[in-house]
């Protein structure tokens, strides 16, 4: 059995398989993740599978999207199908979701990519980068993807918009 729990503080598994999963370029430091977490802007999921921690997702809700900013599943817990699972209950939970995703230049990209296309996300056009979340770091050029909402420019533009004010804090 597949469960997700809220958690207010996360424990070392979340941090170690966050450490992991995501390079360094691509994530805050843990002192901010717990900061943003105690604000009440950034919220997390925790995975367990059969009892057992085998997850965590990363979200912000958004005035018209929930943002998910990290899905990270423990290799011991990949396959059958738990991450198609994790994101429809996502979806059941919070309607209009919205990812960023590497750009499909390597092996593991193209799988990601892939995954979220067969469950019916699309990726923008659109050029999107992720600031830098440390100083001397450039932005990254990532992509977005969406489901259930219309897939044009001005749509790209309130999701880029909306991230951008209260995810990164730009205007």
């Amino acid at each position: 059995m597949i469960t997700l729990q809220q958690v207010d503080i996360p424990g070392q598994a979340i941090k170690e398989l966050y450490e992991e999963a995501f390079p360094y370029e691509e994530r805050r430091d843990w002192p901010v993740v717990l900061s943003l977490l105690g604000s009440g802007k950034l919220k997390i999921l925790q995975l367990e599978k059969d009892g057992e921690f085998a997850g965590f997702v990363c979200y912000w809700p958004l005035p018209d999207y929930t943002f998910v900013e990290y899905l990270a599943i423990h290799a011991a817990a990949r396959g059958g199908g738990i991450g198609t699972h994790i994101m429809e209950e996502l979806e059941k939970r919070f309607g209009n979701l919205v990812l960023e995703v590497e750009p499909p230049l390597t092996e593991q990209a193209k799988r990601r990519v892939v995954f979220y296309e067969r469950l019916g996300y699309q990726a923008f056009e659109q050029p999107y980068y992720q600031p830098p979340y440390h100083e001397g770091y450039p932005p990254l050029e990532l992509r977005l993807m969406q489901k259930g909402s219309t897939h044009d420019g001005e749509t790209f533009l309130n999701i880029k918009n909306q991230i951008y004010r209260f995810v990164y804090n730009l205007s």
